[in-house]
């Protein structure tokens, strides 16, 4: 393996970075170091963050458990859905309490802007995980929304006792992952995506008229809240690549991404992904990406991703350690990225 990505690989060999953890701190601490130690000016950007998504979906689910007493509380549950997964939490100032951040640096100069990005992180497991389930996870996904649509309805009718139970079940079925449940220590994800924006961003000179940043973000796994606390600190108009779960399975360039509300990419990168073999193109409705605040607030955006039968290999899951990662799989998303960039300086600046 490279010896870039070796070295940045090292720096995260901790037992997890759960997202406003002390060890997602000592993950920052560690690749601020890094990258200052070769002459880059960092910037450290503080936010406040969640440590776990599982008790804002712990609330939602017992406001749609309420069904059999009112529809009222179903439909300020279903709202709440609705919003936490288009990627909206009006509620964050009431539950952020917890320090996190953001690194950011940039090389050369001009008027013309591209950043890497790619979450430091980890997350919880939690059952819907398991390899056997996982699959399905989309289904599961979609079963749960419709539940959660129709419950101001169903609470009107006989089946208010059934979806009541269902989304009480749901509730203690997270409050157990919230109490339990290990952080994972994330080799693919997202140890994979740090490892090669960070080597592409060391080797790379950027043109003239071209500043290449990093943003290396924490607490992407409980809402992109790093991403969003980072959209004030870009240029308009910035290009940004998201690398995220590149360490094994079978390379995708998204073309946009959404869990409800789909958000479509554009811009120079999803161009050059497109006439750029190595990568097939992909509609990622899974979860969600740093990208998600980032295009929906109009910045021109591309992530990558590696997927095995549908799904990121091992996705929080205990398995996803350090020792699965694929160093062939890494090194040709570096060789693919490298190749995605010089086709965007020529094309952008030519």
């Amino acid at each position: 393996m490279r010896e870039e990505l070796q070295q940045v690989l090292n720096l995260l060999h901790l037992p997890h970075r759960g997202s406003a953890t002390p060890l997602e701190a000592e993950a920052f601490r560690r690749l601020r170091t890094f990258l200052e130690e070769r002459g880059h000016r960092v910037q450290t950007l503080p936010f406040q963050g969640v440590r776990s998504y599982g008790w804002e979906l712990l609330g939602i689910s017992l406001l749609l458990a309420l069904a059999p007493l009112s529809p009222w509380p179903p439909l300020l549950g279903a709202w709440a859905f609705f919003l936490y997964f288009n990627g909206f939490r009006p509620w964050s100032f009431l539950l952020d309490r917890h320090p996190s951040q953001n690194l950011l640096a940039w090389k050369g100069q001009g008027g013309k802007a591209l950043l890497l990005m790619a979450h430091v992180d980890t997350a919880k497991t939690f059952f819907l995980y398991h390899p056997q389930r996982v699959r399905r996870f989309r289904e599961s996904f979609l079963l749960n929304a419709l539940l959660a649509f129709l419950s101001p309805l169903l609470a009107l009718t006989p089946l208010r006792w059934p979806i009541g139970l269902y989304f009480l079940i749901q509730a203690a079925l997270l409050l157990h992952r919230e109490l339990r449940a290990p952080y994972v220590e994330g080799g693919n994800d997202n140890g994979s995506g740090v490892v090669v924006a960070t080597a592409l961003f060391l080797e790379t000179k950027p043109p003239e008229g071209w500043r290449l940043g990093l943003a290396l973000t924490g607490c992407e796994e409980v809402g992109a809240l790093g991403a969003k606390a980072l959209t004030p600190h870009l240029p308009p108009g910035t290009l940004v690549l998201n690398l995220d779960n590149v360490g094994r399975g079978e390379l995708f360039y998204a073309e946009g991404e959404g869990m409800l509300l789909y958000v479509p990419y554009r811009g120079a990168l999803l161009d050059a992904a497109r006439k750029t073999p190595g990568a097939r193109p992909l509609r990622y409705r899974l979860a969600y990406f740093d990208t998600l605040p980032l295009a929906q607030r109009g910045f021109p955006c591309l992530s990558l991703i590696r997927l095995e039968q549908g799904v990121p290999p091992e996705w929080h899951w205990p398995t996803d350690t350090f020792a699965r990662l694929d160093q062939g799989a890494l090194e040709d998303t570096l060789r693919y990225t490298r190749t995605l960039l010089q086709r965007v300086f020529h094309r952008v600046s030519s």
